[in-house]
């Protein structure tokens, strides 16, 4: 599969819209929403952990934590990204306007449905979040398929995975026999190789591009080739096998190796070449969570002092905040016509991002567990606050 991006792409062309700004480009309702739905989150996943609130719905509370993030929050960016991306794939006409409006109500209700699914119930608040992944893929393959750009429908089948992972933890919340956590399990499985399929196609394109222009003296990333093809098919059967069977010694080897590949893939990006560019480095500083947090779940297995959980964090709060971050502000700058540069505020974004997983990562390990944990939790909080206030202006404006 080929995926096409780069810095100067643009939508091809928009239909008129009088209505607000934020629903001219499916990005900008999306990215505005992650923004605000992380902060709202994990700010209460902290108030719960500290016994000052209850969350009343029928997730269990780490359940309903881990949900909302990746179900929420993440598929929101996801939403974002593909909105943007499919009409640079196929030529055709972007989503916007109302059909907008109609997906975006439709995650919304999601988030209202599992808020109150205590009182709705387990099938109606299901249904409900559910219908939002599905009317994606539908909006998805429609265009795929009318552009006959086949090429990308790996995507489309991509977050079909990501619909069976949100219902499989409803399921699982609903009593039926389910593996526990294979939901969520397969939910971080699909976002990591996304986020190791696209991330290797657009962090050399970029970098090489910054280097091209500031550093010319230096070698450029290698492109992806057949050991990029290695990497994913390896990291496939690693998280594949942490979803089917995370505790056996095969699957922890495969984690292991994955990992140990990522840390080659990423060496041949050249990212220490490029620290000057926050909007370059910051690409590399998510990525990196990736063989971190596989090297880290592999070795939980002959390590009983290393939770499981330090690795699950590392691709969660680490790979996945520090990507979309990442991802988001430099599609917001491109895709509204802003120059691609990093002021103090975006930087900040980046940095708090980091110190919020390197924290979260190592809490297990320092000697107040707590205290650490609320620390990743309020730098997690600057951070995509400090995006929505910086950018937020940007995705509801021109």
């Amino acid at each position: 599969m080929a995926i096409r991006i780069s810095d100067s792409e643009v939508v091809p062309r928009y239909a008129e819209w009088a209505g607000p700004a934020v629903f001219k480009q499916g990005f900008r309702p999306f990215f505005l929403a992650a923004g605000v739905s992380a902060v709202v989150y994990v700010a209460l996943w902290v108030a719960v952990l500290t016994g000052d609130i209850t969350i009343r719905t029928v997730f269990p509370a780490i359940m309903w934590h881990a949900h909302e993030m990746l179900f929420g929050v993440i598929a929101a960016v996801i939403a974002g990204f593909l909105l943007t991306a499919i009409p640079n794939w196929t030529g055709r006409m972007p989503l916007q306007g109302w059909g907008l409006i109609g997906l975006f109500g439709l995650w919304f209700a999601g988030r209202v449905a599992v808020a109150h699914s205590a009182t709705l119930g387990v099938l109606p608040a299901a249904v409900i979040d559910g219908t939002f992944l599905l009317a994606l893929i539908a909006v998805a393959l429609r265009e795929i398929v009318a552009g006959r750009n086949w090429r990308n429908l790996p995507v489309v089948g991509a977050v079909g995975l990501l619909a069976v992972a949100n219902g499989l933890s409803h399921a699982e919340v609903a009593g039926i026999a389910v593996p526990e956590q294979v939901g969520p399990h397969l939910g971080v499985a699909v976002i990591v190789m996304l986020i190791s399929l696209v991330g290797g196609r657009i962090i050399p394109s970029f970098t090489g591009n910054w280097l091209a222009k500031n550093r010319p003296a230096v070698a450029r990333p290698v492109p992806f080739n057949g050991f990029d093809r290695g990497v994913l098919l390896v990291t496939l059967l690693a998280l594949a096998g942490w979803v089917a069977l995370p505790n056996h010694a095969v699957t922890a080897y495969l984690l292991l190796g994955a990992g140990a590949l990522h840390v080659v893939r990423i060496g041949r990006w050249r990212g220490l070449h490029c620290l000057r560019d926050p909007l370059v480095w910051s690409l590399h500083a998510g990525y990196l969570w990736v063989p971190v947090g596989l090297l880290l779940i592999g070795v939980t297995e002959f390590a009983d002092d290393i939770p499981q959980t330090a690795g699950l964090h590392a691709l969660t709060t680490g790979a996945m905040g520090g990507m979309v971050l990442a991802v988001m502000t430099r599609a917001t700058l491109g895709h509204t016509g802003r120059a691609l540069a990093a002021d103090a505020a975006t930087t900040a974004v980046y940095i708090f991002a980091f110190l919020a997983a390197a924290a979260r990562v190592g809490a297990p390990f320092t000697g107040d567990y707590h205290l650490i944990l609320s620390l990743s939790g309020g730098l997690w909080c600057a951070a995509f606050a400090l995006f929505t206030i910086r950018y937020g202006a940007i995705l509801c404006g021109k």
